[in-house]
C-alpha cells in the first residue's frame, strides 16, 4: 500500500470511529450524527434558511430538506417565515432543540477530550495544516470554513 493510499484508508477510518462513536453517543437522544451537527449549526448562529444551512453542514452534501423535514416533525426545528422575505422561511430550535443542543455539546466536548488525550497540541498543530490542504476547495472544506465564521 502506497503511503498516499494507506492515509487515504487512515482518514475514511478516523472518520468512521469518530462517527460510530458520536452515534453512539446521540443514539439515546433519538438522534444521528447529521441530525446532531444540524442542531448545532442552528444554535451556533442565527435563524437561517434551508440553503443557508446546507452551506454549513460536512455531513450531508446538497439540500438538507429531509434532515429538516424529521427535526420539523419531531419538534425539535421550527420554521418560520422571514419577516424580510415572506416567500422565504427561516429555521430555528424549538425549546426541545435547545435542550438537545446542549446535550449535543456535552457530548462533543467528551468526544474532543478524548481526541485530545490520543493527540497532543503539538501534533494537532502539525496534522491541521495537512487536512485543512486535503479539503481547500472542496464542498466539505467550505462548509468547515463557513462554520468557523459563525
Amino acid at each position: 500500500m502506497s503511503p498516499p493510499e494507506e492515509l487515504r484508508f487512515l482518514i475514511l477510518g478516523a472518520q468512521r470511529e469518530g462517527n460510530r462513536i458520536l452515534a453512539d453517543r446521540v443514539s439515546p437522544l433519538g438522534l444521528t450524527p447529521a441530525q446532531a451537527e444540524v442542531i448545532r449549526c442552528l444554535s451556533d448562529g442565527p435563524p437561517m434558511s434551508l440553503g443557508a444551512l446546507g452551506k454549513l453542514l460536512v455531513c450531508e452534501t446538497g439540500s438538507p430538506s429531509r434532515l429538516v423535514d424529521t427535526l420539523v416533525g419531531r419538534g425539535i426545528v421550527v420554521r418560520r417565515e422571514n419577516p424580510a422575505d415572506r416567500r422565504q422561511v427561516t429555521l430555528e430550535l424549538s425549546p426541545e432543540g435547545i435542550r438537545l443542543s446542549d446535550e449535543i455539546r456535552k457530548i462533543e466536548t467528551e468526544l474532543y477530550g478524548f481526541i485530545g488525550q490520543l493527540l497532543d497540541e503539538d501534533s494537532l498543530t502539525r496534522v491541521l495544516p495537512v487536512l485543512r490542504r486535503l479539503v481547500d476547495g472542496t464542498p466539505s472544506g467550505a462548509a468547515i470554513a463557513r462554520r468557523k465564521e459563525i
